[in-house]
């Protein structure tokens, strides 16, 4: 088994807490109303917290139909959200494990600095590649940025 990954960060104006609140806690309900052309619903099957499970349905623009996920930790006075891949994307058939951490840290000028780890055990290093790793870091960090955005355009939601 290989072990792959990636780490990205990006600062932002909004605060740790908005971000966490739109792209974490609320996310089944903002973020496909966000990103429509990519994701049709979010379903949680239990409270959202850690222990839930979490079904992305994507619309045909993306190659495979769904993700499953197990919601590892979410801690809200933290701002730091965990999660395993358990069904769909690429799991089974590039690698047998994926895992994201995403973090929201307080900035000194208000705004947050947005932290993500993406790691991936692959079966093999042969048919596993950086596009590969490009999928999961640029479809978290796209989300991400997308509620950024959505937050800056209106100050007072999720304040």
């Amino acid at each position: 088994m290989i072990v792959k990954g990636f780490k990205n960060e990006f600062k932002s104006p909004v605060s740790a807490a908005r971000m966490f609140k739109a792209g974490v806690v609320d996310s089944p309900n903002l973020v496909p109303k966000l990103i429509p052309a990519i994701i049709k619903e979010i379903i949680i099957d239990g409270d959202g917290k850690a222990g839930s499970t979490k079904r992305t349905n994507f619309t045909d623009a993306i190659n495979f139909g769904y993700a499953k996920d197990h919601i590892d930790v979410l801690d809200e006075e933290n701002f730091m959200f965990k999660y395993s891949l358990l069904e769909g994307g690429r799991l089974g058939k590039k690698y047998e494990a994926a895992t994201y951490e995403v973090r929201f840290e307080e900035s000194d000028n208000g705004g947050c600095v947005c932290k993500m780890v993406g790691t991936f055990n692959a079966y093999s290093d042969e048919g596993f590649n950086e596009d590969d790793i490009n999928v999961g870091r640029n479809g978290v960090f796209g989300m991400y940025k997308a509620v950024e955005g959505y937050l800056i355009a209106n100050p007072d939601a999720y304040a």
